[in-house]
């Protein structure tokens, strides 16, 4: 197993990301390649008394900033880590990329390099959310803001087959989200994907709301691009304020500081379960490799968790799952119109 880390994207620079890939090798059984300034790398390498045998370092010249067009990034800097990072995949020298950093030029970068799977018109982002009963997967979570009603079926497909194969669910329960449970709310969006998965094989539980997401009683959540990333910030930001709340209110007497001591383990726990850092990041589904998206902020343990879930990824022949389950529902995933033709880089990310 070899992963390839792009260590020059995020927002708290390479040290941290070294650190992740440092605990990484130290955890599981793999090979690491960080990619990016060998000279910066090779500092922090040599500060962090590093496994020297299952960490190796690619230079590349080129840094994609977080700001930066993805169109403009992967054609002007072909020599950046990103990129480079995808080259070694598509070379079979590496299993997987993680990247923490511009998440619309990793998506470029995996679909120009990579291509997408059979039966994929676009790759899209799985999120994955702690709930009452188990994690569910929220997809897609920022790839795509407009969609189609057979791309919205194909995420769903995709999900659930990542699904079985990650949480050992044998028939996953696929919702729609939606604004009502009924099946004739929403948008005309929704009504479409509706239809169609009321005719697949899938465990289709029909629409969701919003309020169902950290219930337990879905498996896997399907939305457009748009909606998912703000269900994902909106979780995010939700969490954050939460355990602030909490702190400001256990600081205003004693008797909250003395409750907070004696129930310091379950608040712990609490906020380890709330924590995105658990999951490392987003798996990229639908690509013809594999890629985990992480968060710009991303702390050494999310780095860490990260690699974790693209070993298991690969262990695990995701990718060969959602090919299997897309064929079984061949005529659902096929375009039947010449508007639905197979979209381009620049189509795929705003």
């Amino acid at each position: 197993m070899h992963i390839a880390l792009d260590a020059m994207g995020g927002d708290r620079g390479p040290e941290e990301l070294v650190s992740g890939a440092v605990m990484a090798a130290r955890e599981y059984d793999l090979e690491l390649s960080l990619i990016g300034d060998q000279g910066q790398l090779g500092a922090i390498l040599a500060r962090l008394d590093k496994p020297s045998t299952r960490i190796h370092l690619v230079h590349a010249s080129q840094v994609v900033g977080m700001d930066e067009s993805p169109f403009d990034a992967i054609r002007r800097k072909k020599d950046s880590s990103i990129m480079k990072a995808f080259a070694l995949h598509k070379e079979g020298k590496v299993d997987a990329v993680v990247s923490a950093g511009n998440s619309g030029a990793t998506l470029a970068a995996a679909i120009k390099l990579l291509g997408r799977l059979e039966h994929v018109s676009r790759p899209g982002i799985a999120g994955i959310f702690p709930t009452l009963k188990g994690p569910v997967v929220m997809m897609d979570v920022g790839a795509n803001v407009d969609c189609r009603s057979l791309h919205l079926f194909q995420f769903g497909v995709m999900a659930a087959a990542f699904s079985q194969v990650l949480f050992g669910l044998d028939r996953p329960r696929v919702g729609l989200l939606s604004i009502g449970e009924e099946g004739g709310k929403g948008n005309v969006l929704v009504k479409k994907s509706h239809e169609l998965f009321q005719q697949s094989s899938l465990n289709y539980i029909g629409n969701v709301e919003g309020r169902d997401t950290f219930q337990g009683d879905v498996d896997v959540m399907v939305c457009d691009g748009f909606v998912g990333n703000v269900c994902l910030k909106l979780s995010e930001g939700l969490a954050e304020a939460v355990m602030g709340m909490l702190g400001e209110e256990i600081a205003k007497s004693f008797k909250a500081k003395l409750g907070y001591l004696l129930a310091r383990d379950a608040f712990v726990s609490f906020k380890k379960r709330v924590d995105y850092a658990e999951y490392g990041g987003a798996p990229l589904l639908g690509i013809r490799g594999n890629a985990i998206i992480c968060h710009g902020r991303s702390s050494a343990v999310a780095i860490k968790n990260a690699i974790r879930v693209a070993s298991e990824m690969v262990r695990n022949k995701v990718n060969d799952r959602i090919v299997e389950l897309l064929s079984l529902h061949q005529p659902l995933v096929q375009e039947d119109d010449t508007l639905m033709a197979k979209a381009t880089v620049s189509e795929v990310i705003p």
